[in-house]
C-alpha cells in the first residue's frame, strides 16, 4: 500500500491536546511562527527525501537491483509530493497577494 508520509495527520484528540497545551503555556506569536516554520521545513525535507529516494531507485534499477514497478512507484510518490507542495506554495502566494490588495 502506498502511504504519503509528507504530512503526518494526527487524530483530533491529539490536536486538541496540543492546542490546549499551547493555550496553557501561552505560546507567543514568535514561538508559533517558529513552530510553523519548523513544520514547513520538515515537510520540504520530506519532499526532498522522496526525490532522493526516487533517484536512488532509478540508479538501483540500472544495476538490476530493483524492479521497474518499484522505480515507478517511487518516482510517482516524488512527483505527487512535489506537485502538492507547489500547489500549497501557489495558494500561499495567492492568499498573500489578496491580503496585500485589502484596503484598510
Amino acid at each position: 500500500m502506498i502511504q504519503n508520509t509528507m504530512f503526518n495527520i494526527q487524530s483530533p484528540s491529539v490536536q486538541q491536546t496540543a492546542t490546549m497545551n499551547n493555550s496553557k503555556t501561552g505560546a507567543t506569536p514568535a514561538e508559533s511562527l517558529r513552530q510553523f516554520g519548523d513544520y514547513l521545513g520538515d515537510a520540504l525535507n520530506q519532499v526532498n527525501q522522496q526525490e532522493i529516494n526516487s533517484q536512488e531507485m532509478s540508479n538501483k534499477f540500472l544495476t538490476g537491483q530493483v524492479d521497474v514497478d518499484q522505480v515507478m512507484i517511487a518516482s510517482q510518490e516524488a512527483l505527487l509530493s512535489l506537485q502538492f507542495t507547489t500547489q500549497i506554495r501557489n495558494k500561499a502566494i495567492e492568499a498573500y497577494q489578496e491580503i496585500m490588495r485589502t484596503q484598510l
